[in-house]
């Protein structure tokens, strides 16, 4: 019996879902926001405000932080080159993906811009393609949907700043999750990341 109750309860959370509440504004090295999660769309069981931002240093210590950069910097510059090239031919599996996944949530507001460059133009303009393709799926799907991107010709950045209110239906969810995690392609770039 108990067992059973147990059972249901995780049912009607997992069908009920949670909400998911992010806003947040990255700026080079900062990154500031708060995220939010509630089960039963009103019980929240957890709530994080991050900002993080450089402290002074002194000279000696960015003296040394700058040649360690600068040395890991060409590892960085192959990393990202590396993982674009294992996620480039998982985009199809992805636009099928967002496309069932869309089903299963409900967009309360979803509001985000992002500025992205690479050191190469040529780089930056492929991948920024990519990207505008994928928000073009997402705004079109839903009303609440403004997703937009700039790309920036001054070297590799990664920056944004979004505010977003999602309510994720889990129960409808698992199937697309488990064909995407299925995929021979996603599994290499998952494994890619990691590494």
């Amino acid at each position: 019996m108990i067992i059973s109750i147990i059972i249901l309860f995780i049912i009607i959370l997992l069908y009920f879902g949670v909400k998911i509440s992010l806003i947040y504004d990255k700026k080079g090295p900062e990154l500031e926001g708060c995220l939010q999660i509630s089960i039963l769309r009103k019980i929240k069981v957890f709530s994080k405000d991050f900002l993080s931002s450089q402290p002074n240093k002194t000279e000696d210590k960015k003296d040394e932080e700058e040649k360690e950069e600068e040395e890991s910097e060409e590892d960085k510059k192959d990393d990202k080159k590396e993982l674009f090239k294992l996620a480039k031919p998982c985009f199809s599996h992805f636009k099928t993906f967002l496309i069932s996944a869309m089903k299963c949530i409900r967009v309360e507001k979803l509001e985000n811009h992002l500025i992205f460059g690479m050191d190469s133009y040529v780089e930056t303009a492929k991948y920024i393609g990519y990207i505008w393709s994928l928000m073009i799926i997402v705004n079109s799907s839903h009303k609440n949907a403004k997703l937009s991107a700039q790309p920036s010709f001054n070297g590799s950045i990664l920056d944004g700043n979004g505010d977003n209110e999602l309510e994720i239906n889990i129960l409808k969810l698992i199937p697309p999750v488990i064909r995407l995690v299925l995929k021979k392609e996603v599994r290499t770039l998952i494994k890619g990341a990691i590494k």
